[in-house]
């Protein structure tokens, strides 16, 4: 592997991309405590907790980010970083706002969407009860 002065880094949500860039220095936390990466870090896997991850982007400039549980890779020069809820923030004041207001509003989103498909559930039990019956 050649040394690099940047590392491609990816932060992926289960239902899109919150960033697609070129980084210098990225810094997160994980089971076990928090860890920086730098372009030629050795590669690695390890699960991230909630927490913020930063990134010091290839023009200097600065990228803040609320995340969810989820998984880092590192391979090469490559940065992938897939979680189950994240935001981008602007200073690490408003953040924690952001954060809360998005994080509330998608659990919101999670209750709504389980309990449709518990009703989808109980209705095709039910049909298969109304299939096993004995029609005259």
């Amino acid at each position: 592997m050649s040394m690099a002065q940047e590392m491609s880094v990816t932060v992926r949500l289960p239902t899109r991309t919150l960033l697609e860039g070129r980084a210098t220095r990225l810094t997160a936390v994980a089971q076990d405590g928090a860890f920086g990466i730098l372009p030629n870090h050795a590669d690695f896997v390890t699960a991230l907790v909630p927490s913020v991850m930063t990134l010091r982007m290839a023009d200097g400039s600065e990228e803040i980010f609320g995340l969810d549980e989820g998984l880092l890779v590192k391979k090469g020069h490559h940065v992938v970083a897939a979680v189950l809820r994240g935001v981008r923030g602007d200073d690490l004041g408003s953040l924690n706002d952001t954060v809360r207001a998005k994080f509330i509003e998608m659990d919101d989103e999670e209750r709504q969407a389980r309990s449709a498909f518990s009703r989808l559930e109980a209705d095709v039990v039910r049909r298969f009860a109304e299939l096993r019956k004995p029609h005259p």
